[in-house]
């Protein structure tokens, strides 16, 4: 158990810097509709961050003569994506191990799946 702990805080730790980054630019995406053309086209902060989301490039003016490669951004992101999994699954490893009702931990796991899905389908014209 204390072995799992470790491995779930580390993994939280390293990654939380940039996983934040990807929650707060994708919350930006999800409410900002306007779509920029080329990454060239970001001028703002918030549009580079974006660019950075999309793109997994840092946009400058140097993307007009030569573009960036993103393969080692994406290398980092999907380790990100990969050690998220496996430190959400620690997570719920761990709020089975350490809680005292497993009828509440089963309640709410089945919740943040039941939740999501019920108001996309509201969401969906009938």
């Amino acid at each position: 158990m204390r072995r799992l702990r470790q491995i779930h805080t580390w993994l939280g730790v390293f990654f939380a810097p940039l996983l934040i980054f990807f929650v707060l630019t994708g919350w930006y995406q999800t409410v900002n509709h306007d779509r920029l053309k080329s990454p060239a086209d970001a001028e703002t902060w918030l549009d580079k961050a974006r660019t950075v989301h999309v793109d997994q490039i840092y946009p400058g003016a140097h993307e007009l003569t030569k573009p960036s490669s993103p393969k080692l951004f994406q290398w980092l992101v999907i380790a990100m994506s990969l050690a998220l999994v496996v430190t959400v699954a620690l997570g719920v490893v761990l709020a089975f191990r350490a809680g005292r009702s497993s009828w509440s931990i089963w309640g709410a796991l089945a919740a943040g799946i039941l939740v999501p899905v019920l108001l996309l389908w509201l969401g969906h014209p009938h």
